[in-house]
């Protein structure tokens, strides 16, 4: 089949082959979806390396914080069926939220990364992230660093159960239902979009190596003086945690395990019709994708913008990428959508999953 889109897939082909015949990667999915229409679904490498298990188009791989826009488009979703409104105060439907003073945060405070509570206590476990009630009760008792909407600060961890939490006392169901029931399962993609990893779907995910990511973690540690604030030593989100039976089971949903082909459907169905499946409407796809908040990033230190749970890129995207190499963007401009996952967690390695991207973003805007 000729469709216009055969030299570009063939040379993501080419490029994720290479990746993997040199040992840089292990396994590699790429995917773009254009106008709703699946243009690219490159997948090379093996699942797991010891077993020499193949890496598929199907095949879920944690993915860090690109999970961070299956959580937003979960609360979109719900706005859209009238279910939840961006100014709801968190403490009218959480009540013990509101304490120290945190009862004027908003859910549009949460999905800018304003809501001023981004950290965890220094002694956080992984175990204590399969406990929701737990979490919840922590997050509920922590005292603001500052006003809400006063300060841009990554809520690396707290994203998850801040907006997990709403969407558990507004709709009754865990966000995990919510995401499986009301996204995956209209997308067509059930199996593909996880927070927590069914028992049964364990053996089914890829297996993490870590390529420089915990040296890089452990560099950021040293560095930025926030940093552990955000992501104490023993919850860091890299292989580690990732590779964690009891903590891929629980619902985290900061980070998410998902397949590059339904990361693209997902946001194809934000920006306009998938095979009669529209997620949100236009009017909000305007509101969510515009820039919400812009300015310099408490954790990182560098200048950012943040539209409504996603970071807003200056080349006319929205989307979210995760630490070690992987992302899902749309350009709505494009009409188009690109996701890129791998299971050799990298860092310093000039990303080649941001190369990727670009090399689709590009060859789609030459094109026209």
């Amino acid at each position: 089949m000729t469709d216009g889109t055969d030299g570009l897939r063939a040379r993501v082909r080419r490029i994720i082959d290479d990746l993997v015949d040199s040992g840089r990667e292990a396994g590699v999915q790429v995917a773009a979806y254009r106008h709703g229409r699946l243009i690219v679904d490159e997948t090379a490498g093996a699942a797991d390396t010891t077993t020499g298990r193949p890496l598929t188009a199907g095949t879920p791989i944690f993915s860090v914080s690109t999970g961070k826009g299956l959580t937003s488009t979960v609360v979109h979703v719900l706005a859209e069926a009238g279910r939840l409104d961006y100014d709801l105060r968190i403490a009218d439907v959480w009540p013990e939220f509101g304490w120290h003073g945190k009862h004027t945060v908003t859910l549009r405070h949460v999905l800018t990364h304003t809501a001023g509570v981004p950290d965890l206590p220094a002694d956080t476990t992984p175990a204590d992230f399969t406990d929701w009630d737990a979490m919840c009760a922590l997050i509920a008792d922590a005292v603001p660093r500052w006003a809400p909407g006063e300060r841009i600060a990554y809520h690396a961890w707290t994203y998850g159960w801040l907006v997990g939490e709403v969407v558990r006392r507004v709709t009754g169901r865990r966000i995990s239902t919510v995401l499986a029931e009301d996204v995956a399962a209209p997308l067509g993609v059930p199996g593909e979009l996880f927070f927590g990893v069914p028992e049964a779907d364990l053996p089914r995910l890829a297996t993490l190596e870590d390529h420089g990511l915990a040296d890089l973690m452990a560099f950021a540690s040293a560095h930025l003086p926030h940093f552990d604030a955000v992501a104490p030593p023993a919850v860091r989100p890299d292989a580690a945690i990732g590779s964690r039976p009891d903590v891929l089971r629980a619902d985290v949903p900061a980070v998410g395990t998902l397949t590059a082909r339904a990361a693209a459907r997902l946001y194809a169905a934000l920006i306009g019709d998938v095979d009669g499946v529209r997620l949100i409407s236009a009017d909000r796809l305007r509101q969510v994708s515009a820039v919400a908040v812009r300015g310099v990033e408490w954790v990182f230190g560098q200048e950012t913008a943040f539209g409504l749970g996603y970071a807003v890129d200056d080349d006319g995207s929205f989307g979210t990428a995760g630490s070690g190499g992987s992302l899902a963007y749309a350009y709505p401009e494009l009409g188009l959508t690109v996701a890129a996952t791998r299971n050799r967690l990298g860092a310093n390695d000039g990303d080649p999953m941001e190369g990727l991207r670009t090399l689709i973003r590009d060859t789609v805007r030459a094109t026209g």
